[in-house]
């Protein structure tokens, strides 16, 4: 059996003036399986209409907040109302949305992190148990083909007993109080009410957490953290210095900042084992540099023939194509959707269905925030990762 269908999406959040509701939607249609059905886009009544006509949905299916659109939805027939749930709110909106759609029957593809903090992590994750529902988070950099190529040559140990990870996500646009002036993306992240206990750390350090836990296969047991708040006025941090220490034995740094004046999201990472080493940069993200103790460095491109399974399940096009970050996010998107249709038609689901980021990730994200939160309140104490 296959289904013969698009997988239909509801959406809360991502209306007027957005930035990552928009990268979803794209994300979401880049492989033609799913489609946008319903939306609550904005907890303004009258901008979610008006941001839902913009995207040609029927004005019934355009609600007005997401406990409406979750009730709504559940009394349609089966051939009409939505599948899942993409959350794209600021945070302190994750938990109850997901939390309502799980209960209505709905699966979550949320934006992280998963919550405002880890109670609340905790608590979802009891919830997709208990409902049997799936739960996808979008760390969209999991979805680069050659981060899968990394991780697949970490863990089969072509790198020997892994000793260091170095991890770093530095961006420059908040170097300036933004947020003073209204600037929508950088007033919410800005706000502990809305972004949790923790800033650039919440923001953009999970994704270097979630990074490195990924490609390596490690997690992070304890860590020492140092966070700095630099713009005047500001509530949450804005830079953080971390030292990690992962099972097993390795050792990490993690730097994550918003105030590096000039960068862009120079997201990277660099893993070194016994035996060799690998190094990976967002903003070149077709390349993957393998280095060896006895031999020059390797350079491995995306859409080469020598790839490993799951870096070609997540290439695109033929070498020499720049793939990139709607590409990578799209992969988040079309596995969870391929993991969703092989449940409803009974049929086996790909290889590459389960490749998305979970609920488990998300807790570890939200233990990571604390962690690194308790940390540097004490002075960059020792500190575990309590799940």
């Amino acid at each position: 059996m296959t289904l013969n269908r698009k997988i239909r999406m509801g959406m809360v959040g991502g209306g007027q003036g957005a930035f990552i509701g928009a990268i979803h939607r794209i994300a979401a249609g880049i492989d033609g399986q799913i489609e946008l059905v319903c939306g609550a886009f904005s907890s303004d009544a009258e901008r979610a209409l008006a941001s839902g006509k913009e995207l040609f949905l029927p004005e019934a299916r355009c609600y007005s907040d997401f406990e409406t659109m979750m009730s709504a939805e559940a009394q349609l027939p089966e051939g009409e109302r939505m599948d899942f749930v993409a959350i794209v709110t600021p945070n302190h909106v994750h938990f109850p949305v997901a939390k309502a759609a799980l209960e209505a029957g709905f699966h979550v593809l949320s934006d992280k992190p998963a919550t405002l903090n880890l109670a609340e992590a905790q608590e979802l994750a009891q919830i997709v148990a208990r409902t049997g529902l799936k739960y996808g988070l979008t760390h969209n950099y999991t979805g680069y083909p050659m981060v899968q190529q990394a991780r697949e040559m970490v863990q089969s140990g072509q790198l020997g007993k892994l000793r260091k990870v170095v991890v770093e996500y530095p961006q420059g646009w908040l170097a300036t109080p933004i947020e003073q002036d209204g600037q929508k993306q950088a007033a919410w992240r800005t706000d502990p009410k809305r972004s949790g206990a923790a800033g650039c750390i919440g923001d953009i350090g999970t994704h270097a957490e979630n990074l490195a836990e990924f490609i390596t296969g490690l997690q992070i047991k304890e860590l020492a953290a140092d966070l700095t708040a630099f713009v005047d006025g500001r509530l949450l941090d804005d830079d953080g210095n971390i030292l990690l220490r992962f099972e097993g034995g390795a050792k990490g740094i993690l730097h994550a900042s918003q105030i590096s004046a000039g960068e862009e999201n120079a997201l990277n990472i660099r893993i070194y084992g016994e035996t060799g080493g690998l190094e990976w940069h967002q903003m070149e993200p077709n390349t993957l540099l393998v280095k060896h103790l006895d031999a020059p460095t390797q350079i491995y491109r995306t859409g080469g023939g020598y790839l490993g399974e799951s870096a070609t399940a997540h290439s695109r096009t033929p070498a020499g194509h720049p793939e990139g970050y709607l590409e990578a996010f799209a992969n988040i998107y079309r596995n969870f959707a391929a993991d969703i249709a092989a449940e409803l038609s009974g049929a086996e689901a790909p290889a590459y269905a389960k490749e998305y980021p979970s609920i488990q990730d998300g807790v570890r994200g939200m233990a990571f925030v604390e962690a690194v939160v308790e940390s540097s309140k004490n002075n960059a104490t020792w500190t575990s990762l309590s799940i």
